[in-house]
């Protein structure tokens, strides 16, 4: 396993910075904030540009532990078995305590074996279709599935991931039939969509975007209550017609099981300060990226009802894989 480690260097004085973060004495050391990917990536962007600004307002360092491997379980693992003492955090997102344990036996429990600090934010994705494709919307895409029941495939990132299961769930609502084409990762996925060896695509916005702009794929629809803002063109499945369809590649920040109330609170507070201020929308754009304060009550709520959708959608789809 390999990790690697940044460190965010502070200036040594911060004025106006300080709040309910210091009560306590807490944070008086410097805290592990465990991100379950490789570093380069647009997960690993989202965690070094929340925890820059977060360690400024907790006037503490954070150091970025970038913790790649079994899809997010080993990251996932080491979290779950710290000290829940403030000092260990990690980025979990929607394959870590969404997708994957509706599909997988994960040797942790996504609720109980962690506490609920607060969301970053999310992305939505974007229904995605072969520039090729004679269906120029979403109308004509369901037309052209049901007329042609055995003419088209999709790709994913991997079976059992976002990518798949916004799929899957689309299909059930409309009632058509595609078949599954699982990559490994979504840079080959995209590679053959474009190619015209698989017709359409779920993908997260900011994948899609770079090919949305050279024409090579056309986007239908994407996922969430409101269009996005890099897209404003492309509807929403809710204005579709399909309610409440609302799948999303979000982050959020979560602890060991059974962490201190009080410093459960001043993290929440002082992340929902970082996710207010106007500059971190703008940075996070780069990955469409919009922030989503929440309570940690809120956020474990979130997490529950992701798992609990995911899962029975995997149960209708008779979806089950390996550890």
């Amino acid at each position: 396993m390999k990790r690697r480690t940044f460190v965010l260097a502070l200036p040594p004085t911060l004025i106006g910075l300080h709040g309910p973060a210091h009560a306590q004495g807490y944070p008086n050391k410097p805290i592990r904030y465990i991100v379950p990917v490789s570093a380069g990536g647009g997960s690993d962007m989202v965690g070094r540009t929340v925890t820059e600004r977060w360690g400024k307002v907790l006037n503490q360092t954070f150091v970025v532990d970038n913790q790649a491997g079994g899809g997010g379980v080993i990251a996932s693992q080491n979290t779950a078995r710290a000290p829940a003492d403030g000092y260990t955090l990690m980025q979990g997102y929607v394959a870590t305590h969404g997708t994957a344990p509706a599909t997988r036996r994960l040797p942790y429990d996504a609720v109980k074996d962690f506490t609920a600090i607060g969301m970053i934010g999310g992305t939505p994705n974007v229904l995605v279709v072969n520039a090729d494709m004679p269906a120029k919307d979403f109308k004509q895409f369901v037309a052209y599935l049901k007329s042609n029941p055995t003419k088209v495939s999709y790709g994913s990132a991997g079976a059992g991931l976002l990518t798949h299961l916004t799929m899957e769930l689309l299909k059930q609502q409309v009632g058509v039939f595609m078949v599954h084409v699982p990559y490994r990762g979504i840079a080959p996925a995209f590679t053959d969509l474009m190619g015209g060896q698989t017709q359409a695509m779920f993908p997260g916005l900011a994948a899609a975007m770079p090919h949305l702009k050279s024409g090579r794929v056309r986007a239908l629809a994407v996922t969430g209550a409101k269009r996005h803002a890099a897209v404003p063109e492309v509807p929403t499945l809710e204005e579709l017609g399909l309610k409440g369809f609302d799948a999303m590649q979000w982050y959020g920040v979560v602890g060991p099981a059974g962490m201190p109330a009080d410093v459960v609170r001043q993290l929440n507070e002082s992340l929902n300060a970082v996710l207010k201020a106007p500059d971190l929308s703008e940075k996070l754009s780069v990955e469409a990226v919009e922030p989503m304060p929440m309570s940690p009550q809120q956020f474990a709520d979130y997490i529950r009802a992701d798992i609990a959708r995911w899962t029975q959608l995997a149960r209708d789809r008779n979806i089950e894989l390996d550890s």
